[in-house]
């Protein structure tokens, strides 16, 4: 059980370091295309590169790095803190306030997660221009990343997930 956890666990983060890599080649190629490729054609009056899915895969990437992002900070504590009143609160009361926090951040992945789905199925019939991709895609990231804040949210806010120590708290 403890093996298919971690397994659960690391799946969210092998897929946005792959996601991570694809963004950053797909920049480099961009780039690439851009000032050299497009120099070279024009320098030697060759016909020219088609490179408009660069941006396609770029904004694929940027919407699953955002989401699938989010639920990972949201599990490693990793999002802005600020504290101003709470740690001063007592104990049984901060855990009280934490608790509720997350069961609220719970709700809004749900909602983004219903929400991304019916989207996702609503765009389902269009294509991406240059790509021709699916557009679903694209929408389910919403879904993928909001069911997975619902379900980290949740799992911390029952006591299931444990989750590393705020900075804050050491002072």
């Amino acid at each position: 059980m403890a093996r298919a956890r971690q397994i659960l666990a690391f799946l969210p983060k092998a897929l946005l370091a792959g996601l991570l890599i694809l963004a950053i080649l797909d920049m480099l190629a961009g780039v690439l295309l851009r000032y050299v490729v497009v120099a070279v054609t024009e320098y030697f009056d060759l016909p020219g590169v088609n490179f408009f899915w660069v941006e396609e895969v770029g904004e694929f990437t940027l919407a699953w790095l955002t989401l699938v992002g989010g639920a990972i900070a949201l599990l490693e504590r990793t999002h802005f803190e600020l504290a101003v009143l709470v740690h001063r609160l007592p104990e049984r009361i901060r855990r009280l306030i934490d608790r509720v926090n997350y069961w609220l951040i719970a709700g809004f992945g749900l909602l983004a997660a219903i929400y991304g789905w019916k989207l996702a199925a609503l765009n389902s019939v269009l294509l991406s221009p240059a790509l021709e991709i699916n557009l679903g895609w694209l929408y389910l990231s919403a879904a993928v990343g909001g069911a997975l804040i619902a379900i980290y949210a949740a799992g911390i806010a029952l006591g299931l997930i444990e989750r590393k120590a705020a900075a804050v708290e050491a002072l």
